[in-house]
C-alpha cells in the first residue's frame, strides 16, 4: 500500500476540512490540519453548518461537541448529498445516555466514510444501548493487546459491515478495517496519551487525507494513523533530548507533522496486513 499518495495530495490540494469539534481541542485540531497541508474551518452553529460544508473537501464531526449535534446532522446530510467525505469521532459515546443516543442518531442519519475512536468508543457503537464506556480514554479492559487483538478486529469488521464506513481504532496498536481488509499500525508513543486532544487531532488528520483522496477512505485512514504515529515518535525523541514535558510535546507533535517527509514516512511507518 502506498501511503505517501495521500500525504502528497494533501499538500498539493490543501483540502478545506470543516470540523465540528469540542472547545478543549479546537485549536489543536485546526493547527494539525494546517500542519498536514489542509485548511481548517470550524463552523459549528446550526444556522451555518450545512452551508459551510458546501465549500469543504471533508467534514469531521466530534461527539465531544455535545451542544452541536443538530449542526452535525445538518452538515453531515449536506455532505452526503454532495459526496463530501464525513469522518465521525464518537468521543466517550458509551459514557452517558445522552451520548449513546447522540451516537445512534448520527449513525442513523449520516453516512460516514471513516469512524475513528478508541476501543471503548468503537465497542460502545458496536454494542449499542447496552454498552457502557469510561469517558474519553479507553478502559483498561479495552486495551489492545496480543490477546485482545482478534476481538478488536472482529468488532471493527462487524461495525464496518453494518455502517459501510472504514473503522479506525486507536490504541497501543491501531486497527483499521473496511470489513474485508484490515491493517495494524504499530507507530506511536505513550506520551501521546498524556496530552488532551491527540485522538481529536488524529480524527482531523483522517479528514485531511479523506479530503485529499476522497475515493480511497481505507488508505486515507491508514495514512492518517501512520503520519500521527511517526510524528508522535519524532516528538518523543525531541522531548527526551530536551528534557521537556507534555505541553512542549504537543507543539513538537504538530511540528513533526508539518516537517514530515515522504521518505521519513516510508522509512519509519510500521504497519502490516492482518491475516487473521
Amino acid at each position: 500500500m502506498n501511503i505517501t499518495d495521500a500525504l502528497r495530495a494533501a499538500r498539493k490540494k490543501k483540502p478545506l476540512v470543516q470540523c465540528i469539534t469540542n472547545v478543549v481541542t479546537v485549536n489543536d485540531c485546526a493547527n494539525i490540519i494546517l500542519a498536514a497541508g489542509g485548511t481548517p474551518t470550524m463552523a459549528h452553529i446550526r444556522e451555518e453548518a450545512a452551508e459551510a460544508v458546501r465549500a469543504a473537501s471533508a467534514l469531521v464531526v466530534n461527539l465531544g461537541a455535545t451542544e452541536y449535534i443538530d449542526s452535525m446532522v445538518l452538515a453531515g446530510k449536506e455532505a452526503n448529498r454532495l459526496g463530501i467525505p464525513v469522518v465521525f469521532d464518537p468521543v466517550a459515546c458509551g459514557a452517558t445516555e445522552f451520548r449513546r443516543n447522540a451516537g445512534r442518531r448520527l449513525l442513523e442519519e449520516v453516512r460516514f466514510q471513516v469512524i475513528r475512536g478508541n476501543v471503548s468508543e468503537i465497542r460502545a457503537l458496536s454494542e449499542g444501548q447496552g454498552a457502557r464506556g469510561c469517558g474519553v480514554d479507553a478502559s483498561a479492559g479495552d486495551a489492545v493487546t496480543s490477546e485482545s487483538l482478534p476481538f478488536v478486529v472482529r468488532t471493527a469488521r462487524s461495525l464496518a459491515a453494518s455502517t459501510g464506513a472504514v473503522i479506525a481504532v486507536s490504541g497501543a496498536k491501531d486497527v483499521i478495517s473496511d470489513g474485508s481488509r484490515t491493517v495494524i499500525v504499530s507507530n506511536g508513543c505513550a506520551t501521546m496519551a498524556r496530552i488532551t486532544g491527540s485522538g481529536c487531532m488524529l480524527s482531523s488528520l483522517c479528514g485531511v487525507f479523506s479530503g485529499a483522496l476522497p475515493d480511497d477512505p481505507f488508505r486515507s485512514a491508514v495514512t492518517a494513523f501512520t503520519v500521527m504515529g511517526v510524528a508522535g515518535e519524532a516528538a518523543e525523541r525531541a522531548r527526551l533530548r530536551k528534557g521537556t514535558g507534555n505541553a512542549t510535546f504537543r507543539t513538537d507533535l504538530i511540528d513533526a507533522v508539518f516537517c514530515l517527509t515522504e521518505e521519513q514516512l516510508v522509512k519509519e511507518a510500521r504497519y502490516e496486513i492482518y491475516e487473521g
